[in-house]
């Protein structure tokens, strides 16, 4: 990470730094902010009156807003940033999420300063480190003009926390495979394709105690992967599967399978997209960089759950070697779909690795993708959709929620599975009908999963990339969606079984 973070105990008013972070709440009747917890040395070395003065400048201490003013010698730190929270909960307290948003949105308007500290540490340490960093990132490995202001150089979080330097320890790990999974997202599919792609897992497994196996296409070909190499065969980079395990250590708890879809460009193939936005098709590999991302930091923090990553990568791309509709391809384990839109690729590609990661006979498993259009038709762009088996299905998107993330659960009625009748295979990969994409895809799906495994599909469309403005912590591209859900399942995973 290029921001370093410190922990320390000391007043907001006297610790030296050039600029000092403080929330705003919003207030009531003809009080439109007030501070938050956390920052009374301040209020008082403005004598009582900081509240009233930030009001003057315009403060409601709505979420993401930021004002700045200077402290004039009132506080060591010549620069005052104080940052809306949004409105609390019942409670009256904000939630870990709204610290999060806010430290990161205070860590972008900190772009160039060398030194800062936060009173947000008080509120919720961990998601106030959480924020702080993954507000503070930013992809320029292919800028070559001047990379504007730099990120904020560091941080110090003022806290009483008894355990400071674990909780902080273990939130940069997690803010840290997040930015692993952008930093992937981001790269452009010249230079991420599936082989690369490949040797980029390969190195951030490096060192840390994680199996690593890779099978190209020749491999591939051998095992019977139809799904993966049917959708790779139009593209002169060949298909690739990865496969990352993690032992859990001496004494894991339990077993989880991660399935990511790893499609490092999509055109659509013959059945090609309209121009209009292909580019954001760069992040259709956002599935696969978040399970590598997890299974990394599962191993980092020597989680004591057995991870399994498989991770299909293959490029769609039309070609006079391109699959087709209407070809049939054998799926690993001896299925046999029908093709008839060449850009439903991801659900045959992740067909073949559930079924393959369904052979270790974990005690779970959750798949993540860029799946469907029809997701962001249904939630939006920040909602991820989850379906699966119903007990394990809410459970993921409880964590989702909590981690905030944000996710909901989707069923997959039975009736869809009707509409995938082939007249030539076992099925086809999509359905006549307009609607319901979402659900037909995960019903898809949900026949190569192993009978009896309690299993979730997470489908990113919208929340894996952000082609807007910044918000909170997220920047414009990839968001690293959902690395925070998947740790927060394996943790629980981890205690609970």
């Amino acid at each position: 990470m290029s921001t370093d973070l410190h922990v320390a105990g000391e007043s907001p008013a006297t610790v030296e730094a050039d600029a000092v972070v403080l929330g705003l709440l919003p207030g009531a009747g003809d009080d439109p902010a007030r501070l938050a917890p956390g920052g009374e040395e301040l209020d008082a070395a403005f004598d009582g009156e900081l509240a009233a003065l930030l009001r003057v400048a315009g403060a409601t201490g709505k979420a993401d807003q930021v004002l700045k003013l200077p402290t004039r010698g009132a506080v060591t730190a010549p620069l005052l940033v104080a940052v809306g929270l949004g409105k609390p909960g019942p409670d009256g307290s904000p939630s870990a999420e709204q610290v999060r948003r806010a430290s990161g949105a205070a860590a972008r308007a900190l772009a160039g300063t060398a030194r800062a500290a936060s009173t947000l540490g008080r509120l919720d340490l961990a998601a106030a480190a959480e924020g702080t960093l993954l507000g503070a990132y930013a992809f320029t490995a292919y800028r070559t003009n001047g990379n504007g202001k730099p990120p904020v150089g560091s941080v110090t979080l003022l806290t009483q926390e008894s355990d400071a330097a674990g909780t902080v320890h273990t939130a940069t790990a997690v803010a840290e495979a997040v930015c692993a999974a952008r930093d992937l997202v981001n790269t452009p599919p010249n230079d991420l394709f599936p082989a690369s792609f490949a040797d980029r897992a390969v190195a951030l497994a490096e060192g840390t105690g994680i199996e690593v196996e890779v099978l190209d296409d020749a491999a591939l070909a051998e095992g019977g992967y139809g799904g993966v190499l049917g959708v790779g065969q139009g593209s002169s980079r060949k298909p690739r599967l990865v496969r990352l395990r993690w032992s859990g250590g001496s004494n894991p708890r339990a077993t989880v399978a991660l399935v990511g879809k790893g499609i490092t460009f999509d055109t659509g193939g013959i059945s090609i997209k309209p121009a209009a936005n292909m580019d954001h098709m760069t992040s259709d590999m956002s599935g696969a960089a978040a399970v590598i991302a997890t299974t990394v930091l599962a191993a980092r923090l020597e989680l004591p759950v057995t991870v399994t990553a498989t991770v299909p990568m293959a490029e769609n791309m039309p070609s006079d070697t391109a699959y087709r509709p209407g070809d049939v391809l054998r799926m690993y384990g001896g299925r046999t779909v029908e093709v008839l839109n060449t850009d439903a690729e991801g659900r045959l590609i992740l067909a073949d690795a559930i079924v393959r990661a369904g052979e270790d006979e974990p005690d779970y498993l959750i798949e993540t993708s860029t799946l469907t259009g029809a997701q962001m038709v249904a939630l939006g762009l920040r909602t991820a959709g989850i379906m699966g088996s119903d007990e394990f299905r809410d459970r993921v998107a409880a964590h989702a929620r909590t981690c905030g993330e944000d996710g909901w659960a989707m069923p997959l009625p039975e009736h869809v599975r009707a509409d995938l009748d082939s007249r030539v295979a076992d099925l086809a990969n999509v359905t006549g009908a307009r609607w319901g994409g979402m659900l037909v895809a995960g019903v898809f799906l949900r026949e190569f999963v192993r009978e009896g495994l309690p299993w979730a599909h997470i489908d990113i469309a919208g929340p894996a990339f952000n082609p807007g403005s910044p918000h909170g912590y997220t920047g414009k591209g990839g968001t690293g969606v959902p690395v925070r859900t998947l740790w927060s399942v394996l943790q629980d995973v981890a205690a609970n079984g």
